[in-house]
């Protein structure tokens, strides 16, 4: 059994990878010790061994702030394919001829790859004027002058090798044996839930990466539209990605044509001339297909190009072969960037919550709830929102309500898109921090138990009020979406599964709560809390009784309810006032 519970681990790291027409690579950074790199991994490593609740009392920087820097950041900055023996001295010393380096770190993805940042942006000029279009024997290449390079040694017989001196950081999750031993000899639950969230979260250096794949992209496309902006939304920004998540990115084009107001003076009004299209979609749909055509002819590292135009959304697919990413290309999709910005916020407010949403993630990927196909599954944004939803009812709330965060806005935070007001509050040091001091033990169990027994089929979940309000439809789950209030971001779930999402949250509540009477000892190597959690549905209960018990599994689970309640009443005196979830159906 235990052999069938770590190959459904290796499901937790692994087939969240979309199908491309490459492998995804391993992605290993050789950081420079001492580096600026260094210095934000350690501002950016998860709480860990902190008490519950405590928060860095230090200023909170706004989500804006944070694009900013990244975004100056990636533009300083140039990727460059290596010879597999390079000296570092060497090629370190070649660059900055060019001018002063900030920061650079080396990955393996077909190939050595170099990410490096140099102190100014002219830097890049003058690397690029030095720069020539390699020269094609039996083919022709395309003349593009990029930030992405080719390095080659002008005496390959004399180069030498010193890439033993350097240090390698493996950029992957941990192997499912490595992750079903931390998770086996963690000291407590709660220690589980922040290991997890150390191994998936994503690195500094992959964080990196993906804004400089934006701003690679960003070039070509400025080739028609000069002043545009390519923008990570998702969870490469939200702080809730992990590491092989896709890169999601859209294509800004809000800037293009503002009038500058200190040129608009006069008697006139210049405008572009420009083609008109019957509709916003329309237009959307010729944009993506024009910058789909020039990644797939002109786009370095560009591959497997695909225009799906006509989805509700449109979008331009493709994998980025030097970074390793599967990316997907929208236009103007400003309330999806607005909504990676909210759940950076709740991210940022409590550090429970970004270990409770991977820990969660996982469990559902563990058991094919979530899947990177589409279809009737739940998808991991409606389970981030789910567990805020949560946070939001515990006694003191976790984490405020999204109508909350509106009334501390100021005029400055005001925001509309298309009509839909997703105003909130954009400073996290005006936020009030939760009195709570829950354990993550806890509200992992009481999550299970709270959705285990949630009326589904007359609710709905509303994190901008933070209560249950009476469903409007007959969709199976009803999630309203947090801007777009008419809509409900899980109305692709099917009963089955959304039945299936029941019957496990009962399982792993009833798993939790026996924790105390069935934990094995450390030397025994058995799984337990979280690592249990991730097993097969139903082989954690013991085999023998399992065996015996032939009742139907709606007869198990109510049994298993049943147990839980009475032993919740037991306790209940012993809880310090603290809220208990009741299991009433």
């Amino acid at each position: 059994m235990a052999v069938r519970g770590v190959g459904r681990l290796t499901c937790v790291s692994l087939c969240a990878q979309r199908n491309s027409r490459f492998q995804r690579p391993a992605l290993r950074p050789l950081s420079c010790p001492g580096t600026v790199a260094a210095d934000l991994r350690r501002e950016e490593q998860p709480s860990g061994s902190t008490e519950t609740g405590s928060e860095d009392k230090s200023s909170k920087k706004r989500f804006s702030e944070v694009q900013k820097e990244r975004r100056e950041q990636a533009q300083r900055t140039v990727l460059i394919h290596c010879p597999n023996k390079i000296s570092e001295k060497k090629f370190l010393k070649y660059l900055s001829q060019h001018g002063p380096i900030n920061n650079h770190f080396f990955y393996e993805s077909f190939g050595l790859y170099a990410v490096v940042e140099f102190c100014q942006k002219e830097s890049i000029h003058s690397l690029q004027n030095g720069t020539h279009t390699p020269s094609m024997v039996t083919e022709a290449a395309i003349p593009f002058r990029s930030r992405f390079f080719n390095l080659k040694p002008k005496n390959p017989s004399n180069q030498t090798s010193e890439r033993s001196c350097i240090q390698s950081s493996n950029q992957l999750p941990p192997s499912s044996k490595k992750l079903f031993e931390l998770l086996c000899y963690a000291e407590s639950i709660d220690d589980q839930l922040n290991t997890l969230l150390k191994e998936f979260q994503l690195t500094e250096e992959n964080t990196r990466l993906r804004y400089l794949t934006c701003s690679l992209i960003e070039d070509i496309a400025a080739a028609y539209f000069p002043d545009c902006t390519v923008r990570p939304f998702g969870s490469s920004v939200n702080t809730f990605g992990k590491l092989g998540c896709d890169l999601d990115m859209f294509l800004d084009l809000d800037e293009i044509g503002k009038i500058s107001t200190h040129k608009n003076i006069g008697n006139f009004l210049m405008e572009f001339q420009v083609k008109n299209v019957p509709s916003e979609r329309i237009a959307t749909q010729k944009i993506l297909s024009v910058i789909g055509e020039c990644l797939d002819h002109f786009g370095p590292g560009c591959v497997g190009v695909q225009k799906i135009l006509n989805a509700r959304c449109p979008l331009v697919r493709f994998s980025h072969q030097a970074s390793g990413f599967q990316c997907d290309l929208t236009t103007n999709n400003r309330i999806a960037l607005k909504s990676s910005e909210l759940l950076y916020m709740y991210g940022a407010l409590d550090s429970r919550v970004r270990a409770l949403v991977f820990s969660v993630r996982c469990w559902a990927r563990a058991h094919s709830l979530t899947t990177s196909i589409p279809g009737a599954w739940i998808t991991n944004f409606s389970l981030t929102v789910m567990v805020i939803f949560f946070l939001q009812q515990r006694s003191p709330p976790i984490l405020p309500t999204l109508d909350s965060l509106k009334i501390l806005a100021d005029a400055g935070d005001k925001c509309i898109i298309e009509g839909n007001n997703c105003t909130f509050v954009r400073d996290l040091n005006k936020i009030k921090p939760s009195e709570n001091t829950e354990t993550l033990e806890l509200l992992l169990k009481e999550f299970f138990e709270y959705f285990g027994n949630f009326a589904f089929n007359k609710n709905s979940i509303n994190i901008r009020q933070g209560r249950e309000q009476n469903k409007p439809d007959s969709s199976p789950l009803h999630i309203q979406n947090p801007f777009e209030t008419s809509l409900n971001i899980s109305k692709n779930v099917s009963q089955s599964q959304l039945q299936k999402f029941v019957d496990l949250a009962r399982e792993s509540a009833w798993i939790l709560q026996e924790k105390d009477k069935d934990r094995p000892s450390p030397s025994s190597n058995q799984p337990w809390g979280l690592a249990a959690l991730l097993l097969p549905s139903v082989a954690n209960m013991k085999s023998l009784a399992k065996k015996k018990n032939k009742r139907p599994a709606s007869e198990r689970i109510k049994s298993l309810l049943d147990s839980i309640k009475s032993n919740s009443t037991e306790n209940s005196t012993s809880t310090n006032g603290k809220r208990t979830i009741s299991t009433h159906t």
